[in-house]
């Protein structure tokens, strides 16, 4: 197991800034491309992410703390950013920040000891999970949405590299 909680930590500490430094002040083109149909926009990823913020990661946490395993985690919608009205990145990425710095503040008051990440709760698909489970997956998800954005703000150049996308591979075909 590689897990470790300090560990996970810095991604979870880290990642509101990295998405400020990468996206804030950006042309409306960057933040606004996509993949194609149904697939989200910069600005729609860091809008799913404040919703996790507020509905997912410590309401679950919280939840598996209260309840273990007697009652199955809320459904959490991955999808209910996209009815949101549309705002500047710079709004959105502030209020994730604040939202993250509330959660990893309450975290670490919430999982003080080795024994509260061996914890378990019911994930309504999954079954029984664990704490740990929960914080690295967090962190994880963090990691998948820098790289969705990454690869999102890439694909927009894709005809314009000419016979260099050869030599890129985040442009390699996606199957």
């Amino acid at each position: 197991m590689n897990f470790q909680f300090h560990e996970a930590m810095e991604i979870l500490e880290r990642t509101p800034e990295t998405l400020e430094h990468f996206l804030n002040g950006l042309s409306y083109g960057w933040l606004q491309c996509n993949e194609g149909e149904g697939t989200w926009t910069a600005s729609e990823v860091v809008e799913h992410l404040v919703d996790g913020e507020l509905y997912n990661w410590v309401p679950r946490l919280e939840f598996i703390l209260q309840e273990g395993e007697t009652k199955a985690f809320p459904a959490f919608d991955r999808f209910s950013h996209l009815e949101k009205k549309e705002r500047l990145v710079g709004e959105q990425l502030a209020e994730f920040r604040a939202l993250r710095m509330q959660n990893v503040d309450k975290l670490k008051k919430l999982v003080v000891q080795d024994k509260d990440l061996e914890k378990t709760g019911y994930h309504p698909a999954f079954g029984v999970v664990k704490v740990r489970e929960l914080i690295s997956t967090w962190a994880v998800h963090d990691l998948t949405h820098i790289s969705q954005i990454v690869r999102v703000m890439a694909e927009r150049y894709r005809t314009d590299v000419g016979p260099w996308q050869e030599y890129l591979g985040i442009l390699k075909e996606r199957g």
